[in-house]
């Protein structure tokens, strides 16, 4: 067999056959999983570590960026979101709120550590609190968790419903929008 007729049949074997993706043979997790990470833990600071989060807060979350009221992703999340069924939106739920919480990161500061303790924020958001709904802030990433205060702060993103308005209790500066980051993003979630 000549070196042309070989490079061709392995370039027909290579070839799939048939190359449609049929999305409802997978679980509906595996969807978010492109960038939330397949167990929760996402590569990418600017999508959230999903792995042991509230499951009312996610439920919240897809819920807003369905009706609109949450937009602040650039549309990525009202996009992905809308190809879930309802019946689909519990099962993306409990899988991930069931995986294990992400790994800290960072070495944390005390000065963002003095700042959180000082604006109250522990209040709702310490590890060691679990109001439902509210979403865990320990373990996730310093610039998704940056970018999400200076929204409330900029009202680029609202609070939900039930819940204290944000935007007047976010930080006026970068610097301790960061130091607050960085010192959440270091503490271990229990």
């Amino acid at each position: 067999m000549d070196l042309k007729a070989l490079g061709l049949a392995l370039a027909l074997l290579a070839t799939p056959a048939n190359a449609d993706f049929d999305a409802e043979a997978f679980p509906p997790y595996e969807r978010c999983a492109l960038c939330h990470g397949l167990f929760g833990t996402s590569a990418i600071a600017r999508f959230p570590h999903l792995g042991g989060q509230d499951p009312i807060y996610i439920g919240h979350q897809i819920e807003a960026f369905l009706e609109g009221s949450r937009h602040n992703d650039g549309g990525q999340m009202a996009s992905i979101v809308s190809e879930l069924k309802p019946e689909e939106i519990p099962i993306v739920v409990a899988w991930f709120s069931q995986q294990d919480p992400p790994a800290p990161s960072g070495n944390g500061n005390a000065v963002g550590q003095t700042h959180f303790v000082a604006r109250g924020c522990g209040d709702c958001h310490d590890a060691e609190v679990s109001y439902l709904g509210v979403p865990h802030l320990a373990s996730q990433h310093a610039g998704y968790l940056i970018k999400q205060m200076q929204d409330f702060r900029d009202g680029r993103r609202e609070t939900h419903d039930g819940c204290l308005p944000h935007a007047s209790l976010m930080p006026d500066t970068d610097d301790e929008i960061h130091a607050i980051a960085n010192y959440l993003a270091a503490q271990r979630r229990p």
